[in-house]
């Protein structure tokens, strides 16, 4: 979807030259050749979504980088392509958190296309549902004692909610303060409009075919006051109006956010 945006829309909310390199070049050419299968409303929308989502959390990495935070850990990384086009370079550690299964592809994809693995990306293998965060972040180099940003895109609503709250657990109890997280997730169903939860059950179809069922839901409300609980000195909630304000106004090609899902960031 990443890719498809760098061909597809004019102007661009979200540079991401990689996404189009690391499909490989038969891909790329095909998103421009059925272009059509890219239109469709459903996948304007949440390539809207997908995209906004990216820059809101690397616009966020940018100012942590600025107050000096020196650590980004990416958790749930897939195909997240900021290590290969970081523009802070060394002066930025990067932790690329993920299932050792997707991880291995990703990297194999990596080679294929002959992208080059910086000096300063850190490949850590956990399982969210059965491994230790913290211990594998250690073991792999992450400092405790200094601050850090960490990503979770596309990941909480997949996860159960147990453990969806002890990643989060982990970051406000096991992270420097300083530290803060920005991560999207998927409000329940009986907060949906009659078009939404069509649409969701569509698309929940999809992705359970593909055997990675929708699993957790959070209020927003609710979601805030369960992090306060857990430590987080603040949270602030962005979702589609905050998003079509920031990114796609004055657009004339109806591309823009028009789904539920919500991205949280919680600060230590």
């Amino acid at each position: 979807m990443r890719a498809a945006h760098q061909v597809l829309e004019r102007p661009v909310v979200f540079e991401d030259p990689i996404a189009l390199q690391i499909i490989g070049a038969e891909i790329a050419g095909q998103i421009a050749l059925d272009s059509d299968l890219y239109r469709t409303p459903w996948r304007v929308s949440l390539r809207a979504f997908l995209v906004a989502r990216s820059r809101y959390a690397e616009e966020e990495l940018a100012r942590a980088f600025e107050h000096g935070t020196r650590q980004y850990v990416v958790l749930g990384a897939g195909m997240d392509t900021f290590a290969y086009r970081n523009p802070h370079g060394a002066q930025l550690r990067v932790f690329e958190v993920d299932h050792p299964r997707t991880q291995a592809g990703k990297r194999t994809r990596l080679q294929a296309q002959g992208i080059a693995l910086p000096p300063w990306l850190v490949f850590v293998p956990v399982d969210f549902e059965k491994d230790s965060l913290a211990e594998r972040l250690r073991a792999a180099g992450f400092d405790a004692a200094a601050p850090a940003f960490l990503s979770w895109l596309g990941v909480s609503m997949y996860l159960t909610r147990d453990a969806v709250m002890q990643t989060l657990r982990f970051v406000a109890l096991g992270c420097a303060r300083g530290s803060q997280i920005v991560f999207d997730y998927s409000v329940p169903d009986d907060a949906l409009g009659e078009s939404e939860r069509a649409a969701r059950a569509r698309l929940g179809g999809r992705v359970a075919g593909i055997g990675e069922p929708f699993l957790s839901h959070f209020d927003p409300a609710s979601l805030a006051r369960e992090l306060v609980a857990l430590g987080f000195s603040a949270t602030s909630d962005f979702g589609a109006q905050e998003a079509n304000e920031r990114y796609f106004t004055n657009r004339t090609d109806g591309f823009s956010v028009r789904g539920s899902t919500r991205i949280m960031t919680a600060r230590v």
